[in-house]
């Protein structure tokens, strides 16, 4: 199965397809992107509606994701078939270029609300349309404005991969240093919530990213250090199991040690492998596959403001509080600089999207028969069921993000390197 979340061709036409990440771990298929975002009868599927929908997730997948749509729909306006009709059905004007580009970040701008709290569409977006600002009005060419949006968006791709490999050696840099300082010794376990992946990223990831690293470089087999790390707990992600479904995918594909576990028995978990002598329940340790006590709590970031306060997707927050409470877990964020919003002050003002409730009150699953996957007969997909969990009609609360305050967080680490706290207290990002 491939992991190759983000598929984009540039010739002889644009085009841009996705892993449908809502039929994983069932099977891989992809959905092709035709525009920015959907008008009746124009748009087979657009990349407002495969990031709105969670067909693809992950704040630098979103970014890329939207950026290429961009391209696709450009692509389409200006050098399809009956380009005029296409332009104007899509309402660009190829004879005013003042308004083309007027149109363009209309178009851009309601892409950006698909998801309001992940910063890197939203600067991504930006930077669009900072090339369409300057770009010249008057007799231009809108092929050159086209040219440079792509090679933006095709040079943004490449930066973030580069930024995933570097955010995995920074942070397998900060195990060593922290280890090595605690003279510890022997195996350790990490844990993470959400998927911050190949299927979130353009490839390697970040959270997910430095726990490749640890796997490659720390492992028993291969570490050169007293230590060595030995396993890995997913959290599952309710409501939407990016966990189970996604991380879970990653992990086994990869060959990493790892358990899956819920979003309620961290703490129970962690107080079993870190303080046996005082709490270690035997029965629970016996069907434990690692004893190696939890070291340190690996998260992703949707949006990181100034004085280091972290967005990420909802259950991050209450890890952060687990490893206050177990002054050796280290809490880490992982993200590209990409990530960091320099205007926003604190997390008091980020902006928390709220989804709809039925994804908290059903479940999308794969229909089985027997200990198989149903398939149906005619298409050769795996059959899909949603199924409800919760009485109809009760109030639902469903925020998708929450909030970890800058004091709960040890380590953020970025491309740029491994940042700790001052002797005040404060990230100097």
């Amino acid at each position: 199965m491939s992991l190759e979340a983000i598929r984009f061709r540039s010739s002889p036409k644009a085009s841009l397809s996705i892993l449908n990440q809502l039929q994983l771990p069932y099977q891989s298929t992809y959905l092709d992107i035709d525009s920015i975002a959907p008008i009746e009868k124009l748009t087979n599927f657009s990349g407002y509606e495969a990031i709105k929908g969670m067909y693809t997730r992950g704040a630098p997948a979103i970014m890329l994701v939207g950026c290429f749509s961009i391209v696709v729909e450009l692509d389409r306006v200006l050098h399809g078939n009956s380009r005029d009709d296409v332009a104007s059905s899509f309402g660009y004007d190829l004879e005013s270029v003042d308004n083309f580009k007027s149109r363009l970040s209309e178009r851009i701008d309601e892409l950006i609300l698909s998801r309001p709290t992940a910063v890197n569409l939203a600067n991504g977006c930006n930077q669009v349309k900072e090339i369409i600002d300057d770009f010249p009005n008057g007799d231009s060419n809108l092929e050159e404005l086209y040219r440079s949006i792509l090679q933006f968006s095709e040079n943004l791709y490449k930066q973030d991969y580069q930024s995933n490999i570097e955010i995995g050696q920074n942070g397998l840099q900060y195990v060593i240093d922290v280890l090595t300082e605690e003279n510890f010794k022997g195996p350790f376990s990490v844990m993470t919530i959400c998927n911050t992946g190949t299927l979130a990223t353009s490839g390697h990831g970040t959270a997910l990213g430095i726990i490749r690293h640890l796997h490659k470089y720390l492992r028993k087999e291969v570490s050169n250090y007293d230590f060595y790390f030995e396993h890995t707990y997913p959290c599952e992600t309710r409501p939407y199991n990016q966990g189970s479904r996604l991380t879970s995918y990653e992990l086994k594909y990869e060959k990493i040690p790892h358990t899956l576990v819920t979003d309620n028995m961290p703490s129970f978990l962690i107080d079993n492998l870190n303080r046996p002598e005082y709490h270690a329940n035997q029965y629970i340790r016996e069907n434990l596959q690692s004893k190696a006590p939890v070291r340190f709590i690996f998260v992703g970031s949707d949006r990181i403001v100034k004085n280091g306060d972290l967005a990420n997707k909802i259950g991050t927050f209450q890890l952060s509080l687990i490893s206050k409470f177990y002054s050796e877990v280290k809490f880490v964020g992982a993200a590209p600089t990409t990530t960091i919003d320099y205007e926003t002050e604190s997390g008091d003002s980020i902006r928390i999207e709220e989804r709809p409730k039925d994804e908290l009150t059903m479940v999308l699953g794969a229909k089985m028969s027997g200990n198989e996957f149903s398939i149906d007969a005619t298409t050769g997909d795996v059959l899909l069921e949603r199924v409800r969990m919760a009485p109809l009609d009760i109030n639902v609360w469903n925020p998708s993000f929450d909030v970890t305050p800058h004091e709960n967080i040890d380590c953020i680490v970025t491309e740029n390197g491994y940042y700790i706290k001052d002797n005040s207290g404060d990230f100097k990002l």
